[in-house]
């Protein structure tokens, strides 16, 4: 009976490891800035990402492509999670 509840809690183990994780690149989902926060946003692409390097065109990329670019350089620049929403809003924005 031992052998057979071991293999059971094997089992429901290997089945809970493998089950997909949660996502936690950041805090980005569709647009939902207000444009005094899509304003704000373009000042701070304008200043934390001109800080270091050129500024990107926001319509260099898709909005996809953007996700892992902010996902990846948002900490570098210290954002906040509103922060990091409301400049990919800004950057969405523009291609419109």
């Amino acid at each position: 009976m031992k052998k057979i509840s071991a293999a059971a809690l094997l089992i429901c183990l290997l089945m809970a490891s493998c089950t997909p994780k949660a996502s936690t690149a950041g805090p980005i989902g569709p647009a939902v800035s207000t444009a005094e926060q899509i304003a704000q946003g373009k000042t701070i692409f304008e200043n934390a990402c001109g800080r270091c390097h050129k500024l990107p065109d926001p319509t260099a990329h898709t909005s996809v492509q953007w996700v892992g670019i902010m996902n990846s350089m948002a900490p570098k620049a210290k954002l906040t999670d509103e922060q990091h929403q409301w400049v990919y809003d800004y950057i969405v924005s523009v291609k419109k």
